[in-house]
């Protein structure tokens, strides 16, 4: 019974950081009236939730399709024990234990997206959103045997993606591959 409510008690708290992150990444844009303003030209990101791959068991928190077009950011969120810091232990990620385990997992669902959309040129990026643990001001960047995956506190997320388009919001590149995903992944239930 113990481990039952334990268990329903991690899905729970791993649902509340899922809707926190949501509600995060609504603000991707800024201030409400640019973030309209921007939806309504076609230009920000293009954010989904809770999505998977056929024949996959898997879900995917979030995915966003940037603005410009070329790339979409896998991103799972964690919500890790807030009396210990997230940090890189010879090049593996811990928060009290080690969960690099959980940021390979992320790396391999971004890749098995990538090989799903099948878009060459179209970089695919695996992110951990990680709620509660304080992670340092400049993220993590923590190695996995394909690359690397960043790892970023809740309250870096906006920040971060924002400073990441370093190019001007390409609208028909960005519908173009927003169809593409929309294909690939359905909502999951």
């Amino acid at each position: 019974m113990r481990r039952a409510d334990a268990k329903a008690d991690r899905w729970k708290r791993g649902a509340a950081g899922e809707a926190a992150t949501a509600r995060l990444l609504r603000r991707l844009d800024g201030p409400w009236w640019r973030a309209w303003l921007v939806r309504a030209l076609g230009r920000g990101w293009r954010v989904r939730h809770d999505l998977r791959l056929a024949g996959r068991r898997f879900n995917v928190d979030h995915v966003l399709v940037s603005p410009c077009g070329t790339a979409v950011v896998v991103a799972d969120t964690k919500s890790w024990h807030r009396g210990r810091p997230t940090v890189l232990v010879d090049g593996r990620v811990h928060c009290g234990d080690d969960r690099h385990d959980q940021v390979e997992a992320v790396a391999r669902y971004a890749r098995l997206v990538e090989a799903a959309l099948g878009l060459p040129g179209v970089l695919v990026l695996p992110l951990v959103i990680v709620h509660g643990s304080p992670v340092t001001s400049e993220g993590l960047e923590a190695p996995v045997p394909d690359g690397t995956v960043w790892v970023l506190g809740a309250d870096q997320v906006v920040a971060r993606l924002q400073a990441a388009v370093r190019t001007l919001p390409d609208q028909h590149r960005a519908a173009a591959l927003d169809v593409r995903v929309k294909a690939v992944l359905s909502p999951y239930r």
